[in-house]
This record gives C-alpha cells, sequence and structure tokens, in this order.
C-alpha cells in the first residue's frame, strides 16, 4: 500500500513538474504577426496546419506593373497584408508565407454597409470603394483565428479555417443596407490580363458555385470554390469590367441583376443579405482545384454545420497538436514565443492539395487520384531543402513521405520529365536555381522515411538532373561547370549542382547502384572547377575555360551569383568543406576568412539591386536574411574552432529574431527562415542535408523534447544555460561525450537524450 501511494505521489508530482517546464497550450505563444515587416511577409490570418485555405486580410491592392514596367512597391504585398497600412481591402483565401515572388489571393471577400461600391478605392479616400480604415488596436491572430472592427462599417469580421474550408462570421450593427462584395478581379501580383476567364452559378438562394482561371507566377491555375451563406441572398448581381465584342443569345437578359449564371474575364459580384436583426452573417468558402463538386464535397465534410467557434476550436486543437512535436523550455518568454512562432511559420506549408476523396489536378492539368498518400503544393525548394524539409524528418515524417510521393507524381506528369524545380497549384514556375527535390528525397530516405519505390526515386532524380535544356546543365555536364557566358549565375548553379549530385549518390548507396553512385560522385567534386586559387574566391568561369576578367566579390548584381555575392555564397560546399577548407588555404586561413566575413562591412551599392537583401538581416557581409549562408555559421566547426559557431549561432539567435512585426530579418521563404532558428535552437543543424549528419551549434533552450515516429523521444537538457553561457564545455548523447561535433541522424531516431553543459569561455 505504502509503495503504491509512494508511486501516485511521485507520478504526480513529475506531472506537475512536467506541466510546469513545457506550454500546455504552445498556441497561445504564436504571434501570427510577427514577419518581415518592410516586406509585408506577415500572415496574420486563419488556417489550419499544411491548409490549402489560408484566409487573410489584404491591405491594398497594388498592381504588378504601373505604365508596363515592374512596380517595385508590388513587392511588399507578397504575402497581401502589410502591418503598417491603415485599411483592409477584404478577405482572400489563398497566400504564400514570406516568398520572394507572388500569386494567388484568390476570392476576396468584403462585407460593406450603406452605398454598394465594386472597386476597392484607394487608401488615401477608402470612402471612393469598398475598403475600411482599420487599428490593431481593435485586431487579434491567433492560430486558425483572426479578428478585425472595421470602422468604416463598424462591422466585426471573424475568420477561422479547416485545411479546404474558410469561414467567415460578421457581426453587423442593424442596417438595411449590408453587402457582401466578391471581387474576383482581386489578386497578389496583379496585372491586366491575369484573369483568364470566370464563372459563376447562383445555385439557390444561399449557394454559389464558381471557378477562376489565372495566368500569373503560375501560368494556367484554375481554382474551383463553393459559397454557402447561412441567411438566405435578397438580391445579388454581377459587374462585366469589360465589355465583350460578343455575347450571343445572353443579351436577351439582364445579365447584371439577379440573373443566377456569370461567365466573363473580370467579374465583381455583390449579395444584399439581411442584417436587420443582430445574428451574424456567416459564409463557409470551400476551394478545389477539380470541380465546384468536389468543393462541395469538401465544404460538407470538413464544416458540415454553422458553428464558428466549434471550427476555431477543432483548428487550435490541431494546431497544439503539431505545436507539441518539440516542446521546449528557454530562458524568457520572449524566447518561448519567436520558437513557437517559428514552429508555426515552418507548419503553413507546403499545403495539401488533393480533394477529400483523394482527388487532385495534376502537372498535365489532368484529374488524378492520390492512391495512398496525400498530395502537396508549394515547393519553394531553393529555400526549404536546406533546414525546412530536414525538420519535417524528425516532426513530420509521415508529411515528408507524402511531400516526397507528390514530388514523384509531379516528375511522372511532366512533359520533360523533371522533378520539382519550384511549383504551386498543379504548375511548374521554374524560380531559382538547381534541382532540390533531389536532396529533399534523398534526406527522407536517409532518414527511412520514404516508403515507396526506391528505383523509381532514382531514376526521376538522375533523369532530372540530366535534362539539358534546364538552366545549364548541358554545359554543366558537359564542361564540369554552368559557363557564365552561355548561363547566368552560372557560379551559384554549379555550385548548388554540384550539392545535389552528391545527394544522388546517397540514392544510389541505398538502392545498390554503384554505376550511378560513381558517375554523380565525380560530378559532384564540380565545385572545384569554379575555384580561382589566385584571388581565393569562387569565380565565373567562360565555355573557353578562362575566368571571366571582370569580377567584384562583393558585388550581389551580375558577378555569377544569385541573391548572394563571392563571399557568402562562395562557402556552399556542404558535402566537402573539408576539401573546400583545404583549397581556400586550410583551417587558420579559412577560419580568419569567416571572422572577415562577419566583421567587414557592405556598402549599399553592392546590394542595391536586390529586394531580397537588406541591412535587417547582414551582420558585417554575413547575410542572414538569405538561404544561401544559412549554413556558413557552422563552417567554424570544421576548421577545429567550434567557439566561433557557438558565438555566431547566438549572436543570429539573439539579434536575427524577434517577436515583432518586423521579427524576422529576411524572407520567411515558406518556413525556412524559421526552420532555421528551430533547429539552431535545439543545439543542432543540418549543415548538409541528406548526409546522414547535424552539426552541433549553440543551444538556445534550456530543455526540449522532440517526439519523433513510433513514439520515441530525443530529449534535450541544457546546464548552466544563461545569455553570457554560449560556449559548449562539453556534449554528451546518452550519456557519452560527443567525440567530435557531429550529431548522427540515426541516434536521434532512436530517441534518446543529449546534455549540453555551458560555459563562458570557449574551447
Amino acid at each position: 500500500m505504502y509503495r503504491t501511494l509512494s508511486l501516485i505521489f511521485a507520478l504526480f508530482f513529475a506531472f506537475q513538474s512536467f506541466a510546469q517546464k513545457y506550454p500546455a497550450d504552445p498556441a497561445s505563444l504564436v504571434n501570427p504577426f510577427a514577419g518581415t515587416q518592410r516586406m509585408g511577409h506577415v500572415f496574420p490570418g486563419a488556417a489550419a496546419p499544411f491548409g490549402m485555405v489560408q484566409l487573410s486580410p489584404d491591405t491594398d491592392s497594388v498592381q504588378m506593373l504601373v505604365d508596363g514596367k515592374y512596380n517595385k512597391k508590388v513587392y511588399e504585398y507578397c504575402a497581401g497584408y502589410q502591418y503598417e497600412d491603415s485599411t483592409i481591402c477584404g478577405f482572400s483565401h489563398t497566400h504564400f508565407s514570406g516568398t520572394g515572388h507572388s500569386d494567388l489571393g484568390d476570392l476576396l471577400i468584403m462585407p460593406t454597409t450603406g452605398k454598394l461600391r465594386l472597386n476597392p478605392g484607394t487608401e488615401a479616400h477608402p470612402e471612393t470603394g469598398y475598403r475600411s480604415r482599420f487599428s490593431h488596436q481593435d485586431e487579434a491572430a491567433s492560430p486558425g483565428y483572426y479578428q478585425v472592427l472595421l470602422q468604416d462599417y463598424g462591422i466585426n469580421a471573424e475568420l477561422t479555417a479547416t485545411e479546404r474550408v474558410g469561414m467567415h462570421r460578421y457581426s453587423f450593427q442593424k442596417t438595411e443596407e449590408a453587402h457582401i462584395i466578391l471581387d474576383l478581379t482581386a489578386g497578389i501580383y496583379n496585372y491586366p490580363g491575369k484573369n483568364i476567364w470566370t464563372f459563376l452559378r447562383m445555385e439557390n438562394d444561399t449557394l454559389l458555385t464558381g471557378y477562376r482561371q489565372t495566368r500569373g507566377w503560375a501560368r494556367t491555375r484554375t481554382l474551383y470554390f463553393a459559397i454557402s451563406f447561412s441567411k438566405a441572398i435578397q438580391n445579388y448581381g454581377f459587374e462585366r469590367i469589360e465589355n465583350p465584342a460578343y455575347n450571343g443569345f445572353y443579351r436577351k437578359f439582364d445579365e447584371e441583376h439577379n440573373f443566377p449564371e456569370m461567365a466573363a474575364k473580370d467579374v465583381v459580384a455583390w449579395f444584399d443579405v439581411d442584417a436587420s436583426d443582430s445574428e451574424p452573417l456567416m459564409l463557409k468558402v470551400a476551394l478545389s482545384a477539380v470541380s465546384t463538386k468536389g468543393a462541395m464535397k469538401n465544404m460538407k465534410t470538413e464544416i458540415p454545420h454553422w458553428d464558428f467557434d466549434a471550427v476555431v476550436q477543432k483548428t487550435r486543437k490541431s494546431w497544439n497538436g503539431e505545436l507539441n512535436k518539440i516542446r521546449v523550455e528557454m530562458m524568457t518568454q520572449e524566447q518561448m514565443r519567436v520558437f513557437y512562432t517559428a514552429m508555426y511559420h515552418a507548419f503553413l506549408s507546403p499545403v495539401v492539395f488533393n480533394d477529400v476523396d483523394g482527388q487532385y489536378r495534376g502537372l498535365d492539368q489532368n484529374i488524378h487520384q492520390a492512391d495512398g498518400f496525400t498530395n502537396y503544393t508549394i515547393f519553394s525548394l531553393w529555400d526549404t531543402y536546406r533546414a525546412l524539409h530536414p525538420l519535417f524528418n524528425l516532426v513530420q515524417p509521415e508529411r515528408n513521405n507524402d511531400m516526397v510521393k507528390s514530388m514523384l507524381a509531379h516528375f511522372d506528369q511532366s512533359v520533360h520529365p523533371m522533378l520539382p524545380v519550384w511549383s504551386h497549384y498543379a504548375n511548374e514556375n521554374w524560380c531559382m536555381i538547381g534541382y532540390h527535390s533531389v536532396p529533399v528525397i534523398a534526406d527522407a530516405i536517409v532518414h527511412g522515411n520514404f516508403n515507396g519505390d526506391l528505383k523509381h526515386a532514382l531514376d526521376a532524380c538522375v533523369q532530372t538532373a540530366s535534362y539539358r535544356p534546364y538552366d545549364g546543365i548541358g554545359h554543366y555536364m558537359d564542361l564540369g561547370y554552368v559557363p557564365e557566358d552561355k548561363s547566368s549565375s552560372s557560379v551559384s548553379k554549379t555550385l548548388e549542382y554540384a550539392y545535389d549530385d552528391y545527394t544522388i549518390v546517397q540514392i544510389a548507396n541505398v538502392v545498390g547502384s554503384s554505376d550511378v553512385a560513381e558517375a554523380f560522385q565525380e560530378r559532384s567534386k564540380n565545385y572545384e572547377n569554379v575555384y580561382d586559387l589566385e584571388i581565393g574566391f569562387m569565380r565565373p568561369k567562360l565555355s573557353d575555360g578562362s575566368f571571366r576578367k571582370e569580377f567584384d566579390p562583393m558585388n550581389t548584381h551580375g558577378q555569377g551569383f544569385i541573391e548572394g555575392n563571392a563571399w557568402n555564397y562562395g562557402f556552399y560546399v556542404p558535402h566537402n568543406a573539408e576539401r573546400m577548407i583545404e583549397m581556400m588555404g586550410g583551417k587558420e586561413s579559412f577560419a580568419a576568412k569567416l571572422d572577415s566575413l562577419f566583421t567587414m562591412e557592405i556598402d549599399d551599392e553592392h546590394i542595391a539591386h536586390n529586394e531580397d537583401i537588406t541591412r535587417d538581416g547582414i551582420i558585417g557581409n554575413y547575410v542572414h536574411g538569405n538561404e544561401p549562408g544559412h549554413h556558413i555559421p557552422y563552417l567554424y566547426t570544421y576548421t577545429d574552432k567550434a567557439s566561433g559557431t557557438q558565438e555566431k549561432v547566438r549572436m543570429i539567435l539573439d539579434e536575427m529574431y524577434h517577436d515583432a512585426p518586423d521579427g524576422l530579418c529576411g524572407n520567411d521563404d515558406c518556413g525556412q527562415m524559421s526552420a532555421w532558428y528551430i533547429f539552431s535552437s535545439l543545439g543542432f543543424y543540418p549543415f548538409c542535408p541528406a548526409s546522414g549528419e547535424y552539426v552541433i551549434g549553440s543551444p538556445l533552450v534550456k530543455n526540449a523534447e522532440i517526439r519523433l515516429k513510433d513514439g520515441k523521444i530525443f530529449k534535450i537538457n541544457v546546464k548552466k544555460q544563461s545569455p553570457d553561457h554560449i560556449y559548449i564545455k562539453e556534449v554528451r548523447l546518452n550519456g557519452k561525450k560527443l567525440a567530435n561535433w557531429i550529431l548522427p541522424a540515426s541516434e536521434i531516431l532512436k530517441g534518446g537524450e543529449l546534455e549540453f553543459v555551458m560555459s563562458k569561455r570557449g574551447r
């Protein structure tokens, strides 16, 4: 009896200690307003984890082109929401999270009262259109929920979402003139001619269906929808923006007023609703890339009722389930908020891209059935292969397996054929460089998270890496490098291709294909062909074998690199850091060069041509605000100066991430910037994805638990953690001292414990 009571008390106090150590509701620590304020890459809206519907306010209607030329201001609206704005145009249902280019912004809905206006007006004069002023004092957001008071109308707007359905709740002041505007001309990175076609049908007095086809970053994108109203529509109409040269015998009808269908290039629809009582108006907006029937099925499956609060709670529960996959205790509440906000950002994309019955639109624009997997889209791979997908291999293994299968389905539907480069919504947009589906697939295989056809995966990777028309690959295969006079950004491409080739070797070794492994092992050495020993930098080489004479290693424009210069992109040889260091003069010389990188100054002239690079993300000449340099702080470890890594990692964690609207120092790029923070806070980083190894950094957490597949838990305990104890005195894995600063992935996946002892002094 005594032993039983002792055990009960021991379990009780253990539970109490656990509850105090880790937050019970990590969703309460998320700040959806934290992002890159200057670039407008803030997503404060409502979304489920990895949800296709990302329902959020759009604060302006900036056009991509002005007088036929690119409008630089549009870059600030990549996510639709600019924190410094004072008006809201409406709430659209699809968004990117912190990308450097954009699209989407589908189905803009705005509730209004009074005189009917069908254009957004301007921020300076919102009264000329349907937009409304708002204040951050009357605005709130948390995972799965957004609320704002539309001041000009006295309407309290609330949003929530499931994976495929957005739900709106509008509380009007009593009025006889209440409207819902559906602006199907609106979009992000909009321009005249982006809309190809729009079709709408009033199925009954509470249900609207239709589709919109656009050409933008995705050059042929079709999105179907179904919109259900909680109250009967009293009157409705459509404004067709253009006057068609031919309208057939539809001229018999008054198509603009209470006519049950409309088909045109650009349409704004309006609906009069009853706001004479205190009952809120609710809308359910379901999306599908397949059909309106699919959208209806998504709606009936995911939100078959009108209980808005129940959806909020269910989606919040989903977020807590995902956020609890890493439980942390940190030194300050702000650090906790930054960490769980980073987790939130990391789990916004890629997004689910099939209907509840498994049907989806493929790259070939045909309808396919996802057999045994969930299809995903939004693959910003030049960014996310570095840390986001490696993070998924620890805490989202099933989803990452499905993402790999989605990439292979893309390959099967590709006419080239190639794996995704940067793809979204059944389109390849070809943005950025490399063939970075390959390391994502390789890393999943190395972690044991891919249960598909390994031979097919290898064949797809080899075919992609051998597609000669793509971005200098033919020259790369013939010459061993990409020549600058044949293909721009040639050095970046050569370095990225060489790394990707290394990851093909990893797959070939698992499959047992020695011929492929040998061939790509040789290709993975091609980084050596663009290193100029005389000046000590990676440098663009011409097709005749000579280095280009005009070269400025500080310049980020036109020097053979993309979104970087020779200082911060020239260190990109993660698969053979030892050889790179040897080429560049040895460990001591290389460490000194790294020191110079973090202390030298880069002038404005050298970053003037890049939207993605700003002072906010730069330390010396090290650019953390963009992805090519994210591995650089960990390079010190390979010079026998691990204290340099520990010092720089903690400096970046402290200086480059904050709990504020300008809390990110650059584009989050679909979660990569946040994934860097998550890994680095835990004390290790995927320096070379697909290598099966992580490099030790300097943990910011006091304690952490990573919940792995099969119920395993990997614990992290940090002793003597404090702001001035940034160096590691000792690190032990399951009680045994690590022989070096490398943490094998296989050891993490077993579950266990990593223990750090911190110090004021480096060693």
